[in-house]
């Protein structure tokens, strides 16, 4: 808390001498500037000069790159498995039939780098991580260092037993929005490829007779994945789905089942 009270009072007494000195160097035009200190996607946390409505205007339709470090693009919702072209599980994957109000998918930005070509449209690549959590019915213990998806079914009834996978992904966006409304906001809609790579995989089980435990294996999970994401949102609130388009597992029992999402997006 400290470090927190300090770290504001640095800020708004370096804010205070700089505004002094903009205001002090008004040019000929009589133009007034004055110093702000904003938080936005595009550029972070960044102090910058605010002119006056026309100047805005013109340097608004001017091209530029944009890019840093951000938190964006939060992405919250449900998972869905797609065998086939299909959400029923063929026999071969009923063993992973689960619980979909307890299957989730969670992701986040936290880089970004690209250019911004007018006030409506924009282009930029991203870095985050993605994580899927897919909540299993059956009480069964997949195997690890495993070539194929085996598994072992247990005499014991799980609370939680989930299986679950943590990618660095990588999107490429396309991004379009509409002029400010009276209220500040705009809509957006922005779509685009993604590629991503594994980081980790695990299952987590609990149980009255074991207690928590956590086992980690990539179990089978394709190291490298490819799919699409669309949005659609208004302001910083909206709705996101992805679907991936290679095979979710490298195993050849599991050819054709996939992966899908869709559910609430934070910080557009």
């Amino acid at each position: 808390m400290k470090r927190l009270l300090l770290t504001t009072l640095l800020v708004s007494g370096l804010a205070g001498v700089m505004t002094q000195s903009v205001f002090a160097q008004q040019d000929s035009t009589r133009t007034k500037r004055r110093l702000t200190i904003s938080v936005g996607s595009e550029t972070g946390i960044s102090m910058r000069k605010v002119e006056s409505d026309s100047v805005k205007k013109a340097k608004a339709s001017e091209g530029r790159f944009i890019g840093g470090i951000t938190f964006t693009r939060l992405d919250w919702g449900f998972t869905r498995l797609v065998d086939n072209g299909s959400f029923s599980l063929s026999k071969d994957n009923e063993f992973l039939d689960y619980t979909g109000g307890k299957s989730s998918t969670f992701s986040f930005d936290v880089l970004q780098f690209g250019y911004r070509f007018n006030p409506n449209f924009k282009v930029y690549v991203a870095g985050g991580f993605d994580w899927t959590m897919i909540r299993l019915k059956k009480n069964i213990t997949l195997l690890k260092n495993s070539p194929t998806m085996a598994y072992t079914e247990e005499d014991i009834n799980f609370s939680k037993n989930r299986l679950s996978s943590s990618y660095v992904h990588i999107p490429l966006n396309f991004e379009f929005r509409t002029k400010e409304n009276a209220s500040g906001k705009r809509f957006y809609f922005v779509l685009g490829p993604e590629v991503a790579f594994l980081l980790n995989a695990k299952v987590k089980q609990i149980s009255k007779e074991r207690g928590k435990e956590k086992f980690k294996d990539d179990y089978n999970f394709e190291p490298f994945r490819y799919g699409g994401t669309v949005r659609i949102g208004y302001g910083a609130i909206g709705l996101f789905t992805k679907y991936y388009f290679n095979d979710m597992f490298t195993t050849t029992a599991q050819k054709g089942l996939r992966n899908m999402s869709f559910g609430i997006t934070l910080g557009l």
